[in-house]
């Protein structure tokens, strides 16, 4: 099976990273955590623009680095495609001629990646005639994600790709990122300090402190798991991976299903069949001990409580699985009491469909 290998450490007058990681061979791998912990110097150490003392890079089944057999490949030998937070697309060149500039540096033509279906995949074919000026924010950064991808680079890192953008682009973008993950055969490492874009976009987490890896696993474990921190933000909420079954035109309403049970939610723009990873929050998500009868609240979920963690302030966080699935529900200390929680007893967490985030 493919894996990603990192491991070193690199040392900077103000502080010092370390970092010894296995990581799946594919799909979308978020580095998470405050500014300045060492998101961007771990991208930078896997690409060489950094070198790790005692270093191991290892991309699948390609050795980029190894110290102990004093190997070291510079990063312009590295088949990567790389996305800053500033796009750095060549301003006196078209659209066009920005993704030729990407297609010459491949060394040997392939075909794992065609640049017609990444122009498509990113939705940018009718921007091939415009100059870089011309295009938005959200447009930018699609074209150089596609430069990128025009080496046909065996990993795509991504660096904050979405920190210089409002919420109105960030949201016109997230979509075509979210076709990256499905279309794409390689993996893709993308660094965030937002819970809501890893949330949504990544398989596996790695959560970094102030100079080392805190832990790491797949995201809806990592998102729900009581002994992080990620799951005590104010925007705490699981993960959920599912897919669209019906919809129902009359009322409006689409039905997600998922391994713990089902969703209605507003039907939006979804489509029958469609995939789709859901943003549950734990402030959205009150418990019963009893099943619900007469409510507005449609979505009713089987689950157990498996842990509890108490805030402080008058509110507790409780993990729930629902069938295999992690929930949240952030619940004051009293509703516990009444309700007479603790791990192992079943409940019936109802969510407002309106409030689930796609």
């Amino acid at each position: 099976m493919n894996s990603l290998q990192f491991r070193g450490t690199v040392t900077f007058p103000e502080y010092q990273l370390t970092f010894d990681l296995m990581l799946p061979g594919a799909g979308v791998t978020a580095f998470f955590g405050e500014s300045g912990v060492g998101k961007s110097t771990l991208l930078r150490a896997i690409a060489g623009l950094e070198r790790p003392a005692d270093g191991l890079i290892r991309i699948n089944n390609e050795v980029w680095q190894d110290d102990s057999k004093g190997l070291f490949l510079p990063t312009y030998r590295r088949p990567l495609g790389f996305v800053f937070q500033d796009t750095r697309l060549f301003e006196h060149l078209t659209v066009t001629e920005n993704l030729a500039f990407g297609k010459k540096r491949i060394k040997q033509q392939g075909n794992r990646i065609s640049l017609d279906g990444v122009v498509e995949l990113l939705g940018i074919g009718h921007l091939l005639d415009r100059m870089p000026e011309t295009l938005s924010g959200g447009e930018r950064q699609r074209v150089a994600i596609a430069r990128a991808l025009a080496t046909e680079p065996d990993i795509l890192m991504m660096d904050e790709p979405l920190a210089a953008l409002d919420q109105k682009r960030r949201q016109e973008i997230l979509p075509y990122l979210h076709r990256l993950n499905t279309g794409l055969q390689i993996p893709i490492l993308y660094v965030s300090h937002s819970l809501e874009e890893v949330a949504s976009l990544s398989d596996h987490l790695v959560l970094l402190e102030r100079g080392y890896v805190a832990a790491s696993g797949t995201t809806p474990e990592m998102l729900t798991r009581l002994d992080l921190p990620l799951a005590h933000y104010d925007s705490a909420a699981a993960s959920v991976a599912g897919k669209i079954v019906e919809i129902d035109a009359d009322f409006q309403l689409c039905t997600f299903q998922f391994d713990g049970g089902q969703i209605y939610l507003p039907a939006g723009n979804y489509q029958l069949g469609q995939s789709l990873r859901l943003r549950v929050q734990a402030r959205d998500v009150s418990l019963s001990i009893e099943k619900p009868g007469q409510t507005s609240i449609l979505n009713v979920i089987e689950a157990v409580v498996v842990a509890m963690s108490d805030s402080g302030d008058g509110q507790v966080m409780v993990e729930l699985d629902a069938k295999g699935t992690r929930l949240l529900s952030r619940i004051t200390r009293k509703s516990v009491s009444v309700l007479g929680l603790e791990p192992g007893k079943a409940v019936f967490a109802q969510v407002k469909g309106i409030a689930v985030v796609g």
